[in-house]
């Protein structure tokens, strides 16, 4: 009995394989289910560690989940060449912007996350079981991007509360996952907070996923991505009125960015 269902599991496996190999579209769907259920488990089990060392809800979480999602890069081959961690080490709370690509990103933010630093993310992901459960232990500033005028009170609170604990505050301007290999125009929310609270803004900026995942061609296989933590951009003197100004320029310096590091130079002059 035994030896039959050995013998059906690795014909199964075997199956499998074969179509991973001869089909994007079958390999896309089981990496894909894989990361999702390896989410799933892990943010169980680092939710049971964090309720165990530090009882609740604390920034200081971020270092277990941390040390948890860095191991996901070797379930899929994945890379990572950073440069510029030097920059974030500022004196006191900073905005940190990046580009935000797809679900791997996870991956991207905590190999480079500092101390002390909690994300903006959408309502929604509390709703998604243990994954919910841990963002909400990590710190996570939730925020319903169908409201407005609920979006602009976080943010307001967010100001408050960077200065008041001291933390930095990791933000994904464009707003929602964007894998063309460009930037989406930024919103204007982190900058505004930035300004408000008269700190630094950190741009961190990822290389192109395109090259190694791309759903649209159902392309998931094993690669390389390069970041990059760009010089602050200081904000201590600017008012409302320079919102704008300092949105583009960020947009400007992380768009030349990203082309660079996704091998696309003749694009970043273009765009200067």
């Amino acid at each position: 009995m035994e030896l039959g269902w050995l013998l059906w599991g690795t014909a199964v496996l075997l199956l499998l394989h074969v179509l991973m190999e001869l089909s994007p579209s079958v390999n896309f769907a089981l990496r894909i289910g894989f990361y999702c259920v390896l989410c799933l488990v892990a943010s169980g089990l680092a939710a049971a560690a964090c309720l165990l060392v530090n009882g609740g809800r604390t920034v200081k979480n971020m270092r277990i989940i941390r040390a948890v999602v860095r191991t996901f890069k070797y379930f899929f081959g994945v890379r990572f060449e950073v440069k510029g961690l030097e920059n974030f080490k500022v004196e006191g709370p900073a905005i940190i912007v990046s580009n935000h690509q797809s679900i791997l990103d996870m991956m991207g933010l905590m190999e480079v996350l500092p101390d002390n630093c909690v994300q903006v993310g959408k309502k929604e992901l509390m709703y998604t079981g243990t994954v919910g459960l841990i963002t909400y232990l990590g710190g996570v500033i939730f925020i319903n991007r169908k409201s407005t005028s609920s979006a602009k009170m976080v943010m307001s609170e967010v100001a408050k509360t960077m200065v008041a604990e001291n933390v930095k505050v990791w933000v994904y301007p464009e707003g929602t996952r964007n894998c063309t290999g460009d930037l989406l125009p930024f919103k204007k929310g982190a900058f505004h907070i930035a300004v408000q609270a008269q700190v630094p803004v950190i741009p961190v900026v990822y290389s192109s996923f395109t090259t190694f995942y791309n759903p649209k061609t159902k392309l998931f296989t094993s690669g390389k991505i390069k970041v990059e933590i760009l010089p602050p951009i200081e904000t201590k003197g600017l008012t409302s009125d320079d919102v704008t100004d300092l949105t583009d320029r960020c947009f400007n310096t992380m768009r030349e960015t990203l082309f660079r590091l996704s091998g696309r130079p003749s694009e970043a002059k273009d765009s200067s």
